[in-house]
């Protein structure tokens, strides 16, 4: 029998989203849906355990709303309950805005409580500037692959140096593994790291340990599998735009109100209800919007008023490189804080591989390229480019150096190698050692990708766990992706790829953390470059024009830091052969008045594997060691 459920006129009702089963004080729950497609929506409230069939007891009939909302109060409901919304009598669906699927998507829905014993009361939130970032994806970081797994880490991570994790996308997602941009649950965390709870006690501890948590969040489409917003409206995605990913979101267009609501709302619901810091947003590009006030400048003003005070950031993955993004709003730019760098990646690779296939096409990897992505930022700023067949980028000029984010390895990158070879694989020691040095001491935001910092022998493949003809297709897709590269298009390549929805896949990738006593010399490359970012106060300026360089060779270059109060830096960078300048006409090279260089910093330490390094400046001239970075600071003359 179905009863109704007790509307808004009968009970002070109290919420916090728009939609979603929310918990009453005064007792039962409240229940909120968009389905303006149905005529009649029910509550099916399920007994049983969780993962199981469920047995159907009662049925609450919601009342009908303006705008197709459907809500009411379900007073035998409670934390834990597990329920469906059945749709004009016929079959029964979870909660487009369900707070956990502990079956996964295609089970019930289960009411959670928000409310949590929060210890971070003191926690201001994470300003842009100082920052180094940490990339993580939960299923791999630790054997276990749980929330309380990788809370075990955060001690070592803050203790090396690491201020921020980003993490890769939780929202719950078909299937035992994924790198979760496949997410259909959006306000669900998935059941395979752990419950919404040991989701935020992950973040307490982390802010505990002094660590900002960033959420990667993807909002421009739902995965394959397990879906069911269409149920509900047709008015969630739309024809007008081509989406690389299946259906474009409907931001825009007719009924794009509740939609547009639905995205902006779960922004501002990981920073309220979970204590995020900010959010990473996956290929923004392909979010799109014609309206006046474009869907990224309210997500972004919703992440801020969630935060009540605390200090947010907002980064966007952005393919055409556009800067309107970081720009502020009063300008024309959409507010955000950073932009992650794919130039200074492909042209750092470039210069350590050799290599510059596909994507690459348009990078050399030249000393020059190196130095105008850490003076400029982008490498494309409205220039042709080859591999598009068509200008990239805007004028970055003018933008601050902390919002670009800076890496030369992440979770893309490492996949896209085919068998997923971290660059410490792909290069010399010597050009590993050095390009590390530059990311972490050049003003940018630099970013960490998991493991890299011991040098990781684990790969990172790409896996994703579906139904067979699913799998199959994902797997064949994948394939002709990675033939843009000439070498992966071999027989013998495609053949070696991993299968992605094949367990091993994803379990080759988890860490080992015994690596970092193990690859100890890369481990403390990693701390020491670290400690002098946050130590040395010209190191850790991100000063706009602060910063200039100069080509000393086809392979070498330096870079000038400028203090204000005259300790001035230099940062050597030799990918070449060893290289002797018996004549230096470059006044970047010149000590300040009355003073010498003596060496600061050294890949070449024998503590990091390295070959020791004499002194650079000698009385025949310059002598710059190969496959080096060396830093310089000046000292009183003799």
């Amino acid at each position: 029998m179905t009863q109704t459920a007790h509307t808004l006129e009968e009970q002070k009702i109290s919420r916090r989203l728009a939609v979603g089963a929310e918990v009453q004080t005064s007792g039962g729950v409240h229940f909120r849906v968009w389905a303006p497609r149905r005529k009649r929506v029910e509550v099916v409230v399920e007994a049983g355990v969780a993962g199981g069939s469920g047995e159907t007891t009662l049925l609450y009939e919601l009342e009908p709303e303006s705008a197709g909302y459907f809500s009411g109060i379900v007073r035998d409901a409670a934390v834990g309950t597990l329920y469906r919304y059945r749709l004009d009598g016929g079959a029964a669906y979870p909660d487009p805005a369900s707070r956990f699927q502990p079956a996964g998507p295609h089970g019930p829905s289960q009411v959670v409580d928000p409310a949590f014993r929060w210890t971070d009361k003191a926690w201001c939130g994470l300003r842009l500037e100082g920052q180094v970032i940490y990339e993580l994806h939960v299923g791999t970081f630790t054997r276990e692959g749980t929330w309380d797994g990788a809370a075990r880490q955060l001690s070592e991570l803050a203790a090396m140096g690491i201020t921020a994790l980003e993490i890769m996308p939780v929202a719950d997602f078909a299937g035992r593994f994924g790198w979760g941009y496949d997410g259909v649950d959006l306000f669900a965390p998935t059941r395979l790291y752990g419950t919404p709870d040991d989701f935020r006690r992950f973040v307490d501890r982390a802010h505990a340990a002094g660590l900002g948590v960033i959420l990667d969040v993807v909002y421009n489409h739902i995965g394959p599998d397990g879906a069911c917003l269409t149920e509900y409206s047709d008015d969630y995605f739309t024809d007008r735009y081509e989406n690389e990913w299946g259906k474009a979101i409907n931001f825009d267009g007719d009924r794009s109100g509740p939609v547009r609501e639905f995205f902006i709302a779960n922004a501002g619901y990981w920073i309220d209800e979970f204590h995020i810091d900010g959010l990473r947003l996956d290929a923004t590009q392909q979010i799109f919007d014609a309206s006046r006030v474009h869907v990224l400048v309210e997500i972004t003003r919703r992440v801020r008023d969630a935060a009540r005070g605390r200090a947010t950031l907002v980064i966007a993955e952005n393919e055409p490189q556009d800067v309107k993004l970081v720009r502020p709003v009063e300008q024309g730019g959409y507010g955000m804080d950073a932009l992650w760098n794919d130039d200074f990646h492909h042209t750092a690779l470039v210069a350590m591989t050799g290599r510059n296939e596909a994507y690459f096409t348009d990078h050399l990897g030249t000393p020059q390229e190196i130095l105008s992505a850490v003076k400029w930022g982008y490498l494309y700023q409205g220039q042709r480019y080859a591999w598009q067949k068509k200008r990239r980028g805007t004028p970055a000029f003018g933008i601050p150096p902390a919002a670009f984010v800076n890496y030369i390895e992440n979770h893309d990158q490492v996949a896209n190698s085919g068998f997923g070879a971290r660059v410490h694989a792909l290069t010399s020691p010597g050009r590993y050692r050095a390009l590390t040095a530059l990311m972490l001491l050049v003003p940018g935001t630099p970013m960490l990708f998991q493991g890299q910092e011991f040098a990781a022998s684990k790969p990172f493949l790409f896996f994703a766990d579906h139904e067979p003809e699913l799998a199959a297709a994902v797997q064949k897709g994948r394939a002709e992706f990675l033939t843009q590269f000439r070498s992966l298009a071999t027989p013998e390549a495609q053949r070696r790829l991993a299968a992605p929805d094949d367990p091993a896949t994803f379990e080759r990738c988890k860490l080992d953390f015994s690596e970092r006593e193990l690859h100890a010399e890369v481990y403390a490359l990693h701390c020491d470059l670290l400690r002098l970012r946050r130590q040395d106060t010209t190191f850790r300026s991100q000063r706009r024009g602060a910063l200039d360089g100069a080509v000393l060779s086809q392979e070498a270059l330096v870079l000038r830091y400028f203090a204000e109060d005259g300790a001035d830096r230099l940062l050597l960078v030799n990918l070449g052969r060893d290289l002797h300048l018996d004549a230096a006409p470059e006044p970047l090279l010149a000590p300040p008045e009355g003073q010498r260089w003596d060496t600061l910093w050294s890949s070449e330490d024998p503590r990091y594997g390295g070959s020791g390094t004499p002194p650079l400046e000698t009385d025949d001239g310059w002598r710059i060691p190969g496959h080096a970075a060396v830093a310089l600071m000046p000292q009183p003359l003799d």
